[in-house]
C-alpha cells in the first residue's frame, strides 16, 4: 500500500492540493495510494500519543503507517526546514517498525525560490535514521502559488515533466 503524506496540518494547504495532484496522477498510472493529511492527526498528539503511548485515534493512523510499504511525503518549507507537526507525527510512530526497509519519495515546495531544499535534506537524514530508503530523485517545486492552477493542478510544463518522471521512478522503486 501506498500512503501519500500532506507534511503541515495547515489548514487548506497548497501541500495538501499537491498531495492530491499526486493522487490523482498515481491513479491515472493504475496506483491507488491514500492520502494521510497530518491536519487530522489527534489534537493532543503530544500528550497522548509519544513514548508507546497510543489513543484509538492515533492507533488508525499507526494502522495505515504499519500496513504501507512506501511513502510519498509532500513538505512545506517552514522556516528554512520542515513541519514540526511532521517531526512529531514520526516520533509518535512506532520505532522502528513503521518505516524500516520501506521506500519512500520526497517533494519539498515552498512560496519562495528553493523548493524547500534545506528542508528535505534534513528530512532525509531523519529517513535515514528510521532506515526508511528514499528514492534519490527529490523535486523541489519552488513559487508553489504560481504552479499550482485554480483546479489544484500543475501546469508548468517541466514540472509536471519532472513530476511524472520522478512518480514512475517511485512506482519502480
Amino acid at each position: 500500500m501506498i500512503t501519500l503524506i500532506a507534511g503541515t496540518n495547515r489548514p487548506d494547504s497548497n501541500t495538501l492540493k499537491l498531495t492530491q495532484y499526486y493522487q490523482k496522477q498515481l491513479a491515472n498510472k493504475g496506483c491507488q495510494a491514500q492520502v494521510l493529511d497530518l491536519k487530522d492527526l489527534p489534537e493532543n498528539l503530544i500528550s497522548s500519543d509519544l513514548y508507546g503511548k497510543r489513543s484509538p485515534e492515533f492507533q488508525k493512523i499507526q494502522d495505515q503507517i504499519s500496513a504501507s510499504d512506501k511513502f510519498l511525503f509532500v513538505i512545506p518549507e517552514y522556516n528554512g526546514s520542515f513541519p514540526g507537526v511532521l517531526k512529531t507525527f514520526v516520533d509518535a510512530c512506532k520505532f522502528p517498525d513503521s518505516f524500516k526497509g520501506k521506500k519512500a519519495a520526497l517533494v519539498g515546495l515552498s512560496s519562495g525560490k528553493y523548493g524547500n531544499v534545506r528542508g528535505l535534506e534534513h528530512f532525509t537524514g531523519i529517513c535515514h535514521y528510521i532506515h526508511l530508503n528514499v528514492l534519490s530523485l527529490r523535486i523541489h517545486i519552488s513559487a508553489i502559488d504560481q504552479e499550482l492552477n485554480a483546479d489544484g493542478e500543475l501546469w508548468k510544463e517541466d514540472t509536471v515533466k519532472f513530476t511524472d518522471q520522478q512518480m514512475e521512478l517511485f512506482l519502480n522503486f
